[in-house]
């Protein structure tokens, strides 16, 4: 009756205890701010605003500019000088040019290559949001769990030392209850600061305060079991944007070498036009026959490069730029089919991992049961020993335990499937099918 009234008091003291407000967001909507907070993801689209005026420039070469120009005075002394014009407009274009084609293409490959790798960066803050939000949402669990396995300890303590006095115990049993209680207090200072390291991580990344923020576990999609790892899979869809991004920006330097090997002995062909009005105030009607204001010229120039050095040795530079990128993207691939490799099977090393944590918890769970079921009724047998209050608070904090590990290791397998997905190329897939199944919402505080 006495370990009952004190159960009572505990669960009482539990469901009283008052947490401060805190804010709680979903799933898709701290991906949704992610994305659009992030600073990488910002960087990465002015690379591709930036690649796409590179190409508008290059284009545009073809279409005529105009130049306005003035050079008005006072009147001039004697033979003129300079050019006599009140005002003058000219234009200029390209009509013609190997290298400007190459140049071209080469800034459409940058533009490509600027766009996979956005869609990289976006893959891997998505990532680390997802990632980050399944920690805070395991920490937030453990918690509970600690405070709980906490109160069992502290409770495991007062019967020792009860039965101690009682002499039914020894100082080495108080000792151990008490070691036990100090043990679980460490891990809950160490696991809050993991909590709140992972807390201010995710606000940052959402650009939220940290302080109260919290997570709905009823908002996290599903994630699809692992499947087993095929090597000959693996090499044919050996694709990911990063993979992909590397491989533009290497067909992007070719290209440029392209066009600085086509520059000498092949023409250029620009057009050109001015029209000017000339000035009467400084004397020019004197001095030339049949003066007249307003002037006009058109006409095209070739241009051919015979022998340029400097061209030449450019030309070189640009075909080893080349060289290097195509090697770059040669070691990104195989870097991201090792790693890929690598994530199949620790993923489904993982599950496996996490169904014995999972079925250690229950075994512990029935046994938790069955005693106290010995303990409410007596185990009728006198040949045993009776069970105790003390082995019932001693089985409650290995239950407990084993229920961290059940945490921890689902958290384990989570993050290592998300990372195989982003591997694969389902992770967008994934999000996408979260989005569609639950709406966007804003964070909103909620008292817990």
């Amino acid at each position: 009756m006495i370990r009952l009234r004190r159960q009572l008091i505990a669960c009482s003291a539990l469901a009283c205890a008052v947490t401060p407000a805190v804010a709680q967001i979903s799933f898709t909507s701290a991906v949704t701010l992610a994305l659009k907070n992030s600073p990488k993801v910002k960087t990465a689209q002015a690379d591709v605003d930036k690649a796409r005026a590179t190409l508008e420039e290059l284009k545009d070469a073809y279409i005529p500019n105009v130049v306005g120009a003035s050079s008005i005075g006072p009147p001039s002394y004697g033979f003129p000088l300079g050019q006599p014009s009140i005002y003058n407009l000219n234009s200029q274009s390209l009509v013609f040019s190997y290298p400007q084609r190459d140049y071209v293409r080469a800034a459409k490959a940058s533009l490509e290559a600027s766009t996979l790798s956005l869609k990289d960066v976006r893959e891997s803050v998505a990532e680390d949001t997802a990632i980050t939000y399944l920690a805070l949402n395991r920490d937030l669990e453990r918690q509970a769990v600690l405070q709980e396995q906490q109160g069992f300890a502290d409770h495991l303590v007062t019967i020792v030392q009860e039965r101690l006095s009682a002499g039914q115990d020894t100082p080495i049993d108080l000792t151990s209850a008490r070691l036990t209680a100090a043990q679980i207090h460490l891990v809950r200072l160490r696991m809050n600061d993991e909590t709140i390291a992972d807390q201010a991580h995710l606000a940052r990344l959402l650009g939220l305060p940290s302080q109260g923020l919290g997570t709905s576990v009823s908002s996290v999609p599903p994630i699809a079991p692992p499947q087993a790892a095929n090597p000959s899979t693996t090499i044919i869809s050996a694709t990911s944007p990063a993979v992909a991004s590397a491989y533009a920006l290497a067909a992007s330097k070719r290209e440029i070498a392209f066009a600085e090997n086509r520059y000498l002995l092949r023409p250029q062909i620009t057009l050109d036009a001015q029209y000017s009005r000339f000035a009467k105030f400084n004397n020019l009607q004197d001095y030339y026959f049949r003066f007249q204001q307003n002037n006009a010229a058109i006409g095209i120039q070739i241009t051919l490069p015979f022998f340029d050095a400097a061209r030449k040795a450019k030309a070189r530079g640009a075909d080893a730029d080349a060289a290097h990128a195509e090697h770059d993207a040669d070691s990104v691939r195989d870097q991201f089919l090792d790693i890929r490799l690598k994530a199949q099977h620790a993923t489904a090393e993982l599950a496996v991992r996490a169904e014995i944590a999972t079925l250690d918890q229950q075994l512990a769970q029935q046994n938790l049961d069955a005693l106290t079921v010995q303990l409410n009724s007596g185990n009728g047998n006198s040949a045993t020993a009776q069970m105790t209050p003390k082995d019932e608070q001693t089985s409650r904090i290995a239950e407990r335990e084993k229920f961290l590990a059940v945490l921890n290791a689902n958290f384990d397998l989570q993050q290592a499937q998300i990372s195989l997905m982003r591997e694969s190329g389902d992770l967008e897939s994934w999000l996408s099918a979260a989005f569609q199944a639950q709406p966007v919402a804003p964070a909103k505080p909620q008292a817990k």
